[in-house]
């Protein structure tokens, strides 16, 4: 049990002693150099529009006011809120609802006004119940965006519904 204690000991030392020598097997690929390297204009994880002719051409949002704002409600979440909207389409069938800013989102004399929207289908379509024409969206707002808001106002066709802070 000596022997291969001592021999290594006296081995560890040895290669200890070589630490800056190629007999370092830790040395033997050489240390980490660094070399300049060209930066790029653009950030490599956007891609890049390409100029397909299967690419279609982005078409514009044509959402209608939708009839009546019927509820708001904005809850609070970590690292902002959510804003929470319902409300009733004139006609059964409307889609694609969306809350739009025409202040892109920028609050003016603290209040931020959005735009309750929805695509009309194409077609004819019946009126029906309330129940059947009743639409849901909401929407997360940062703190950012929500530094100095007071109110938060949504604006329908026939009606609009405000929550303040």
């Amino acid at each position: 049990m000596r022997i291969p204690l001592s021999a290594l000991l006296i081995s560890t030392l040895v290669l200890a002693g070589c630490g800056s020598s190629r007999w370092n097997p830790v040395n033997w690929f050489g240390g980490g150099r660094s070399e300049p390297v060209a930066v790029e204009g653009t950030n490599p994880l956007i891609p890049r529009k390409s100029g397909s002719i299967f690419r279609r051409g982005e078409t514009p949002y044509t959402g209608q006011l939708v009839d009546k704002v019927t509820g708001l409600k904005v809850e609070r979440v970590p690292g902002g809120a959510v804003v929470r909207v319902t409300g009733v389409a004139r006609l059964q069938g409307q889609y694609d609802v969306k809350l739009i800013s025409p202040t892109k989102k920028k609050p003016e004399k603290g209040v931020l006004t959005f735009e309750l929207r929805a695509e009309l289908p194409a077609g004819r379509q019946a009126q029906g119940t309330e129940w059947t024409r009743t639409l849901t969206v909401a929407t997360f707002l940062t703190d950012n965006e929500l530094f100095g808001v007071g109110t938060i106002r949504v604006v329908g066709a026939t009606n609009a519904m405000t929550s303040r802070r």
